[in-house]
């Protein structure tokens, strides 16, 4: 009986950094090499169709659409049998908490996981349980976009409403691409609220003592 374990790989950065595209090469590269893929993708994220990823070149990659119930998030194990090999899962930063065991047990029977999400919010915050899957993470890499202001690497993702940025209590979720996004670097970086770091990590706490 193989009992070698899996890994999980971890792709994450702003908007416009590639994250998506980077996703698509890995998941591409393991069809090369024959091996049997699954790609998940979060249900919230209709830009064109439910049933594919769409990065802001224009790729496109079919995939099975999964909300926040929590049976659906379980039947992701269904849905990788034996015959999977590889599972790549987008826009990781949308999901509840419950897929990280989902992760965990399909790492543990051999899968290799890849992921790729969001590490900040509009605000400048870690973003859903990105964080979380960073730290049990195998690898994990931080990919950066070009700030359309000054022309440097970008960490942060401008949410820009009426041609101003967003303020800090709006809503954490709004689906949209340059319409509504701009990449920026720290310094190009405007909120109307310093960002509050040690919240996430005191909801997290709170959430798993």
């Amino acid at each position: 009986m193989n009992n070698t374990k899996g890994r999980l790989e971890v792709i994450c950065g702003s908007m416009f950094s590639g994250k998506t595209e980077e996703l698509m090469r890995r998941l591409g590269r393991a069809e090369y090499a024959k091996q049997n893929v699954l790609t998940i993708k979060h249900s919230i994220d209709n830009r064109k169709s439910a049933a594919t990823i769409l990065s802001h070149n224009g790729q496109e990659r079919l995939a099975f659409s999964i909300d926040n119930n929590k049976e659906n998030i379980a039947k992701i194990l269904e849905l990788a049998n034996k015959n999977i090999q590889v599972i790549g899962i987008d826009e990781i930063q949308f999901f509840p908490i419950e897929i990280i065991d989902v992760i965990v047990k399909l790492i543990d029977i051999g899968k290799t996981v890849i992921v790729a999400g969001l590490d900040l919010d509009f605000k400048g915050e870690p973003f859903g349980i990105t964080p979380l899957i960073m730290a049990i993470a195998d690898s994990v890499l931080k990919l950066k976009a070009i700030c359309v202001v000054c022309g440097k690497d970008s960490h942060h993702t401008q949410r820009i409403v009426n041609g101003v940025p967003a303020k800090y209590d709006d809503p954490i979720i709004l689906v949209g691409a340059k319409e509504c996004y701009e990449a920026r670097c720290r310094n190009c970086f405007a909120i109307d609220k310093k960002a509050q770091l040690i919240t996430p990590a005191k909801k997290y706490t709170e959430q798993n003592i």
